[in-house]
């Protein structure tokens, strides 16, 4: 079995750093990443935040703040892997093709399909107004010409098996070749829970010859998801995005705690962690 890729997803594009120790400039996004690397992740998931007091929770496209993150973590972690978000709701996506255009990442997230973005509290009141995610086909195809263009390998982000299948169909159409990289999200309300038994049919939905990781939303239920993900011979992904919870429930203060959680879970399932060298060899880069 392949050593595990670990990816650290840094910071996301929904917490707010006034609540959450996630980072946000260049030099926190840096020194995050660091900690990450040294715990054993070789890929860094990054999402753009205004600067400036009090704009920290909202997104940025900014191409020059993208490159200057993505200097900033590649000079204090040698050899990792970028991979770029481009997620973006509605049809004003064209800021997110031209960053990664401008900056020519390693690999960057290509969302396959569309996903109602739901969450409904006890009470039954909408935790945010109903969304919509949307990831029609032609909106995919622009996101796969824009990171194929830049040299980069697309990630299918997946929210449910129909989008996993639908993967598939967009290589028989000859929107792209060759091996496909899946994420497996799981844990968000309306999309796929985390699952462990859903593994095998996901890794049976998705194209033969595809690598694919997971990501899991939650608290520390989620971990072993992670476990089982390491069993079956997938990759791993963790970070202050996706949880701010230990195995032991504990909070996380930082995304090297979580790293060094994934690393051993890893271990505890009989997987080698890859090294960045070892990370592109796997991925192709």
């Amino acid at each position: 079995m392949d050593k595990a890729i670990i990816t650290c997803a840094l910071n996301g594009v929904l917490t707010d750093p006034a609540q959450h120790n996630v980072p946000v400039t260049p030099e926190e996004m840096a020194t995050e990443a660091r900690r990450a690397y040294e715990a054993g992740a070789s890929v860094m998931h990054i999402h753009l935040r205004q600067q400036g007091a009090g704009k920290g929770h909202l997104p940025s496209w900014d191409a020059d703040l993208s490159r200057e993150v993505q200097g900033a973590i590649r000079d204090a972690c040698p050899d990792v892997i970028i991979n770029h978000t481009t997620g973006v709701v509605g049809p004003d996506y064209q800021p997110a093709l031209d960053a990664v255009t401008a900056t020519r990442p390693e690999m960057a997230a290509c969302n396959a399909g569309s996903l109602n973005y739901l969450k409904i509290r006890a009470n039954g009141q909408w935790a945010w107004p109903p969304m919509l995610f949307d990831n029609p086909v032609e909106k995919v195809q622009a996101f796969l010409d824009a990171i194929l263009g830049a040299g980069a390998i697309p990630e299918f982000e997946c929210f449910d098996t129909g989008i996993v299948r639908s993967v598939g169909m967009y290589r028989a159409a000859g929107m792209f070749e060759g091996t496909a990289q899946m994420n497996f999200v799981m844990g968000v309300a309306s999309g796929m829970p985390a699952r462990s038994d859903l593994l095998p049919i996901l890794a049976d939905l998705a194209p033969e010859d595809a690598r694919w990781q997971v990501t899991a939303i939650g608290r520390e239920e989620i971990w072993p998801l992670h476990r089982r993900t390491a069993e079956l011979g997938g990759h791993l992904r963790t970070g202050l995005e996706d949880t701010f919870y230990l195995p032991d429930g504990g909070k996380a203060r930082s995304n090297g705690e979580l790293i060094a959680a994934m690393a051993e879970t890893a271990r505890e399932a009989g997987r080698e962690i890859a090294s960045p060298r070892e990370a592109r060899a796997i991925l192709g880069l």
